[in-house]
């Protein structure tokens, strides 16, 4: 069986994981990015479940796996809106850290260490699944389309945003992010591994799960943040049935 975890990629997260929690650290980005996340989540799986966006716990009664939780930061949302939440990485040290947050916020979280192949032998089904800022880290893409799809239920609906292979994502994404802004650590991308939506499409169409709406997500340097948009090149989120 090929695995999908990066042991490289595993040791890079691991070594940072004391700061997942600091909106000011090396996670900054994905704080950043959360807001942008957590609506587009929100509004689609609503839609899809037939649920109001807007009530104050949209996702009650259902169960939602965060694939590649890191220290907790869309589980614990997601718990919020009602969901029954499981949270799994490859990271021993990301698990503890999310455990002690979610303790310390006093929600009920099941985390795990534990890949998604091996998750899914145990016949474990959710209603959605997240994978989120996590393709792009992954040993074996194929694999891993494999693994998050057989952990959805029928009917099931998945989340997933990543980078687009692209010039203006190697130059915005990799180079000013890593080198130039230092908005992430250096080596925390490898451009070669982004994902372009034609290939999700086609990976994920290969394992019986349609990609139903493909939205972009910018960055604006006068605001200091991030929306949706219709710019795919860099940043992109899709919702999959």
């Amino acid at each position: 069986m090929q695995l999908t975890a990066s042991p490289e990629e595993v040791a890079h997260f691991s070594a940072i994981a004391g700061e997942w929690w600091d909106p000011d650290g090396k996670f900054k980005p994905l704080h950043q990015l959360n807001p942008p996340r957590i609506a587009y989540i929100r509004e689609r799986a609503a839609a899809h479940f037939r649920r109001g966006a807007q009530d104050e716990k949209p996702f009650k009664g259902l169960n939602v796996l965060d694939i590649g939780c890191g220290g907790g930061l869309l589980s614990e949302p997601m718990r919020r809106l009602g969901a029954s939440v499981a949270g799994i990485d490859a990271s021993e040290k990301n698990i503890h850290i999310a455990k002690l947050h979610a303790e310390k916020s006093g929600l009920k979280i099941d985390y795990r260490r534990v890949l998604p192949e091996e998750l899914a032998k145990e016949k474990k089904r959710y209603d959605m699944v997240l994978n989120m800022e996590i393709v792009e880290h992954v040993a074996n893409l194929d694999a891993f389309y494999r693994a998050t799809s057989e952990l959805l239920k029928p009917g099931g609906a998945m989340a997933v945003s990543t980078l687009n292979r692209t010039m203006k994502s190697f130059l915005l994404g990799k180079i000013a992010s890593e080198y130039v802004l230092r908005w992430l650590p250096a080596g925390t991308h490898d451009w070669n591994k982004f994902v372009k939506p034609s290939e999700l499409k086609r990976g994920l169409g290969a394992c019986g799960v349609e990609i139903t709406d493909l939205t972009g997500v910018t960055y604006s340097p006068l605001t200091g943040q991030w929306s949706p948009s219709r710019d795919l090149e860099v940043n992109y989120m899709a919702f999959a049935v």
